[in-house]
C-alpha cells in the first residue's frame, strides 16, 4: 500500500505580514497531482489543518476544496485533528464525510477504532490519534498525573490491543500529534510542554508498522517506522534551511516501510542576513538573496537611520527586521530579550523568584511554578476551543 504522509498545513497561517493563502492552495494542488500521479493509495494528514481553532472563512473553502478534490479522485483519506485546530469543529459532520472516503479522526475516545482499508495483501488498520491535550484527557485513559507519554502511552494501548483482534498479518499505520524525542523543533510551533516535559520516546509507537507524525514543522525521520512530514510551507525564518517535503511511503505485504520524500511547491526562498547596515547593503555574495524573503539582523552598534526602507532598496521581500548591537556579553545594553533567548517559561519565572528573594524556588515550589504554568495552559486550550 502506498501512503501520502502530510501534516500540519496550518490553513489561514501568515508568514510575517504576507498572505499564505494562495501558497496554501498551490500545495493543495500539488499534493491532490501527487496522488493522482504517483499511484498513492491512501493520504494521511498528521494534524493541524487549521492555524487556530476558528479560522479564517478563507481557510475554511480551501479546506473544503481540497476536501472534495480528494473525494473526487477515490482515494482514501485518514485526517486528524492537531493542538492548534479545534477537533470539534473539525470533526462536525465526520459521520457523514466518511461515505465519501474522507476519514475525520478527532475523538480521543475513539483511537483505538481504526479505518481499515485493504490493499492485495489483506488489511492496513489506521488509527487516528489526534492531539490528546494531557489536562483534558487524562480521565478518559486513566493516567492519574497528566502528562504526554503517559496518555499517549494508554492511548497506544489501547492500538496494541484492538491490532491484537484482528486476522494475523494485518499492517498498521498510527497518525499523532506529538513531540517525540529526537525531534527538531522551530519557532513556529506552539509550545505543547506539559510538567516540564514536552517529548515523548518513540518507543511508545512500538508494535506499529508506522507512525505518521505531525506538530514538528521539519521533515524528519525518528526511526525507519517513525517519521513527520513537517509542514509544506514555512511558518517562521527558523525554517530557512528546511526542505519542505511529505513522505511517499511504500507498506510491503511483511509491514516493510520504505519512504521518499516528495518536494512541495516554493513560494519563495527564505533567507537570513546578518551585518551591519552598510555590509548588508554592499555585499555582493547576498546578490542571491535579492529576491528572497529576507529576515536581517542588524548589528550596527548604534541604531542606523530608516534602515528597513533603505533595506527594501536592495531587498524588496524584507519582512523582518532585529537589533543586535556588537557588544560583549558583560555589557549592561545587552538586551533583557536577548538574556531571555531559548529559556522556558518555568525557567524564567525560577530566575525571577531568585532575583526578588535571593535564593531560587525549592523543589516543591519549583512544582507549584510548573503546575500553574500547566494549568494556564491547559485553561488557554479549553478557552480557544469553545470560542
Amino acid at each position: 500500500m502506498r501512503l501520502l504522509h502530510t501534516s500540519d498545513w496550518h490553513l489561514g497561517r501568515a508568514f510575517h505580514r504576507v498572505n499564505m493563502l494562495g501558497a496554501q492552495a498551490e500545495f493543495i494542488g500539488h499534493l491532490v497531482a501527487t496522488v493522482r500521479e504517483r499511484g498513492v493509495d491512501a493520504v494521511v494528514v498528521s494534524g493541524d489543518v487549521y492555524d487556530r481553532a476558528v479560522p479564517p472563512l478563507a481557510a475554511v473553502e480551501l479546506f473544503d476544496d481540497a476536501l472534495h478534490r480528494l473525494a473526487d479522485l477515490g482515494v482514501p483519506t485518514v485526517m486528524i485533528s492537531g493542538n492548534h485546530d479545534s477537533a470539534r469543529r473539525l470533526g462536525v459532520g465526520a459521520g457523514l464525510i466518511d461515505r465519501a472516503g474522507i476519514h475525520l479522526r478527532t475523538e480521543p475516545a475513539a483511537c483505538g477504532t481504526p479505518v481499515v482499508l485493504q490493499d492485495a495483501f489483506g488489511d492496513v488498520a489506521f488509527y487516528g490519534l489526534p492531539y490528546l491535550e494531557p489536562a483534558l484527557v487524562k480521565d478518559e485513559f486513566g493516567v492519574e498525573k497528566p502528562g504526554h507519554e503517559a496518555v499517549l502511552a494508554a492511548a497506544m494501548d489501547r492500538v496494541r490491543a484492538d491490532l491484537a483482534t484482528r486476522a494475523r498479518g494485518t499492517r498498521s499505520v498510527v497518525l499523532a500529534h506529538a513531540f517525540v524525542t529526537g525531534g527538531e523543533a522551530s519557532d513556529s510551533e506552539r509550545d505543547i510542554t506539559v510538567g516540564g516535559v514536552a517529548a515523548v520516546p518513540s518507543g511508545v509507537f512500538d508494535g506499529v508498522d508506522y507512525a505518521a507524525l505531525g506538530h514538528l514543522h521539519g521533515c524528519q525521520t525518528i526511526t525507519d517506522r517513525v517519521r513527520y512530514s513537517g509542514s509544506p510551507l514555512p511558518y517562521s525564518f527558523s525554517e530557512a534551511d528546511h526542505r519542505k517535503t511529505m513522505w511517499l511511503v511504500d507498506l510491503d505485504a511483511e509491514g516493510t516501510v520504505t519512504a521518499e520524500r516528495v518536494d512541495c511547491p516554493v513560494p519563495r526562498a527564505l533567507a537570513r542576513v546578518r551585518g551591519t547596515l552598510e555590509e548588508l547593503l554592499a555585499d555582493p555574495g547576498l546578490v542571491r538573496h535579492e529576491e528572497a524573503w529576507v529576515e536581517a539582523t542588524l548589528t550596527d552598534t548604534v541604531r542606523p537611520a530608516d534602515p528597513m526602507a533603505r533595506l527594501t532598496e536592495r531587498f524588496p521581500h524584507t519582512l523582518s527586521l532585529v537589533f543586535d548591537p556588537e557588544r560583549a556579553p558583560d555589557d549592561p545594553e545587552v538586551s533583557y530579550a536577548k538574556r531571555l533567548a531559548g529559556r522556558s517559561d518555568q525557567e524564567i519565572a525560577e530566575d525571577f523568584v531568585a532575583h526578588v528573594r535571593g535564593a531560587g524556588p525549592d523543589t516543591d515550589e519549583q512544582g507549584v511554578l510548573r503546575d500553574a504554568f500547566d494549568a494556564v495552559r491547559a485553561d488557554e486550550t479549553v478557552k480557544e476551543v469553545a470560542r
